[in-house]
C-alpha cells in the first residue's frame, strides 16, 4: 500500500484501524505532508496512551496472580458503597472477573466521573464470569451498625455469586467466616481489578437506588449528595427532619430528630 496515494481523510480513517501493520506506519512516516505527519504524531501519542494504560489495569492483577499461583482461578472481588451516608442503604457488591481481561479506565470508583463509572459498569456485566450485589437497608444499619451490617451484606454477596468462588480478595474489611481463602487489602479498590470492578458495580448500584429515593423524597436533595452529609443536606434535616430512610444510630441525624421535637 502506497499511502502517499491517500487523500488525508483516507489516511485519518486508516489510522483509526487497530493493528497497523510496521510497512504502512513507516510510509507514514515518511510522508512529506505536514498534515499527515500531524495524523501520526497523535496516532503515536494514542498508541502511548493506549500501552501505558494496558500496563496501569494489568498491574491491578497483582493480587489475582498470587492467588492464582497458589491454584485458585475462580477469584471474587468484593466491595461495597455508602457506609458514610447518613441516609439510605450500603450495598455491596462482589464479582469475579475473567483473570487478565482489560478493561480500559478500570479504577477505584471513586476516582472516576458518574459517566466513566456507568461505561466501566457495563463493560463489567458483559465481560464478569459472575456479579452479585446485596442491598442492607436502614432498618439493619439501625439495629447492628453500619459496620456490622456491611459484613452482613458482603457474606451475602459472596454467597449469592454462581460460579462460586475459591479465593476472596475484599477491600479492608475482615471476613473470618468464609469458607474460601480470603486476603483483606487496604485500599483494595486502589490495587486490585477484582475488588475495584465491585467498587464500581457497588457505586452505580447504590447511586441509582438514592435517585429512586430522591423521588420519593424530593426535599432532601438524594440525588445530587446521594445520602451524604452535605450542607444541603443538613440544612433539609434541619428544615424537615429525617425521613424513613434516614439512619438514626448516626449522630447527625439523631440530632436533627431531636431538634424537631
Amino acid at each position: 500500500m502506497d499511502t502517499r496515494q491517500m487523500t488525508v481523510a483516507q489516511i485519518t480513517t486508516l489510522l483509526s484501524q487497530p493493528d497497523l501493520s510496521l510497512h504502512i506506519t513507516n510510509s507514514l512516516k515518511t510522508d512529506v505532508r505536514l498534515s499527515v505527519q500531524r495524523l501520526v504524531d497523535r496516532w503515536e501519542a494514542r498508541c502511548l496512551a493506549e500501552q501505558r494504560e494496558r500496563k496501569r489495569v494489568q498491574a491491578l492483577y497483582k493480587y489475582e496472580h498470587q492467588l492464582q499461583a497458589t491454584g485458585y482461578s475462580l477469584l471474587a472481588g468484593i466491595d461495597e458503597a455508602g457506609r458514610g451516608p447518613l441516609a439510605g442503604p450500603v450495598l455491596i457488591a462482589a464479582v469475579i472477573l475473567p483473570l487478565d481481561c482489560y478493561l480500559p479506565g478500570l479504577n477505584d470508583s471513586k476516582k472516576l466521573t458518574a459517566a466513566q463509572r456507568e461505561k466501566l459498569y457495563q463493560n463489567i456485566k458483559d465481560v464478569a464470569l459472575a456479579v452479585n450485589s446485596c442491598i442492607v437497608g436502614v432498618q439493619t444499619i439501625d439495629a447492628i451498625n453500619i459496620y456490622q451490617a456491611t459484613v452482613r451484606g458482603m457474606y451475602s454477596a459472596v454467597a449469592g455469586l454462581s460460579p462460586a468462588p475459591q479465593a476472596v480478595l475484599v477491600d479492608a474489611v475482615p471476613l473470618p467466616r468464609l469458607t474460601v481463602p480470603y486476603k483483606a487489602i487496604i485500599g483494595g479498590d486502589q490495587v486490585s481489578a477484582s475488588i475495584a470492578a465491585a467498587s464500581i458495580i457497588a457505586k452505580v448500584e447504590r447511586d441509582q437506588l438514592m435517585n429512586e429515593l430522591d423521588c420519593q423524597y424530593p426535599m432532601y436533595g438524594f440525588g445530587r449528595h446521594k445520602g451524604y452529609g452535605t450542607q444541603e443536606h443538613m440544612e433539609a434535616l434541619k428544615e424537615y427532619g429525617p425521613c424513613p430512610q434516614h439512619r438514626r444510630s448516626f449522630a447527625p441525624v439523631r440530632e436533627a430528630e431531636a431538634a424537631g421535637r
